[in-house]
């Protein structure tokens, strides 16, 4: 039996077509996605808007996860538009608006060969409230520690595909972050320019130019990302896409992470422990405080998943039908 203590209003799951107990257990322990990390996810997120919850760039994210599944060989037994129908479902059982969704495909139960030729490949979707920083820490900003260990290489990987495998490194030096009593890790690539974090893009901001760095440097390019530069460039904002430099991003007038899951969260500190049994070196990012573009894209990108920017409602998958619910009275900003 589990709670969901860690899984807030988590109610049901949706398993390979039905609906089952949050508390009830359906996986063998030889499932060889356990013992290998043979999987493929998406993080998606659904929002609260004025015609009721809708989900965030789902056909893009469920294009993603049709990538991410040729890329570990796998077949996923549904297409992406039963895909998309179990995700509302999910969310209707759950009786949840705004939440975190889970689609995680995944070699089940057969053999424990390295090449699973005998364990079919399942899906689970799962729907949460999941925030991965307290609404305080992101109204401050945060810490970042650079570890010491590098992604992994674009040479080695396609780096399009969300891999579950994978983030066992993102596991490993999320919690090393931790361990020196900083809020999040951040990686360097092989070249020794800055990456990202374990789950997130970054961008910078210097001298009101919008930075961030692409696949070539080791990076999933996340949609989040691809939202913000457009957002940016829409409403007048100069950006750039390349390298960032260590010098750069400790000389930057503000910093931030992006992902579904951190959505916008600022940096407004960095450790660099990049050089393994070395002291870090600590470097305040501008102010030491939230900026005004980061604050401002923040906003706007909250407003554009909330409905109420109509030239981003393109974005926008509406869980029930918005022509039969009557819109609320109240401001929802």
């Amino acid at each position: 039996m589990f709670d969901n203590t860690y899984f807030k209003n988590a109610k049901k799951y949706w398993y390979n077509g039905k609906f089952y107990a949050w508390s009830d257990p359906t996986l063998h322990p030889m499932s060889h996605a356990l013992h290998y990390g043979s999987s493929v996810f998406e993080g998606i997120r659904s929002y609260v808007t004025p015609k009721g919850p809708a989900i965030f760039r789902l056909p893009e994210h469920l294009d993603r996860f049709l990538i991410s599944a040729q890329v570990a060989k796998m077949e996923i037994p549904y297409g992406a538009a039963e895909i998309g129908q179990a995700i509302k479902l999910t969310l209707q059982e759950n009786r949840l608006q705004a939440a975190y969704i889970r689609p995680l495909l995944f070699y089940s139960y057969g053999n424990l060969g390295l090449v699973p030729m005998h364990s079919p490949e399942e899906l689970l979707i799962a729907v949460w409230e999941f925030s991965v920083f307290p609404r305080d820490k992101k109204n401050k900003g945060i810490s970042a520690y650079i570890v010491p260990w590098r992604r992994i290489h674009h040479r080695q990987l396609d780096m399009r595909a969300k891999l579950g495998g994978l983030y066992i490194l993102s596991a490993i030096n999320a919690v090393a972050a931790r361990e020196h009593d900083y809020d999040e890790a951040l990686f360097l690539n092989l070249e020794g320019n800055v990456a990202e974090g374990p789950g997130a893009n970054i961008f910078i901001v210097k001298n009101g130019q919008l930075k961030t760095n692409e696949r070539s440097e080791s990076i999933l390019e996340g949609i989040t990302r691809t939202t913000l530069l457009e957002m940016a460039r829409d409403s007048g904002l100069r950006t750039k896409v390349g390298p960032i430099t260590r010098k750069e991003l400790f000389e930057a007038d503000e910093a931030f992470f992006s992902g579904t899951a951190v959505e916008i969260t600022p940096i407004v500190l960095v450790a660099d422990g990049s050089e393994a049994g070395q002291e870090a070196k600590v470097f305040t990012i501008g102010q030491g405080r939230v900026g005004e573009v980061t604050r401002r894209l923040a906003e706007d990108y909250q407003a554009a998943c909330c409905g109420l920017l109509p030239h981003y409602h393109k974005w926008l998958t509406y869980v029930e039908d918005p022509a039969a619910r009557p819109v609320p009275a109240y401001p929802f900003r």
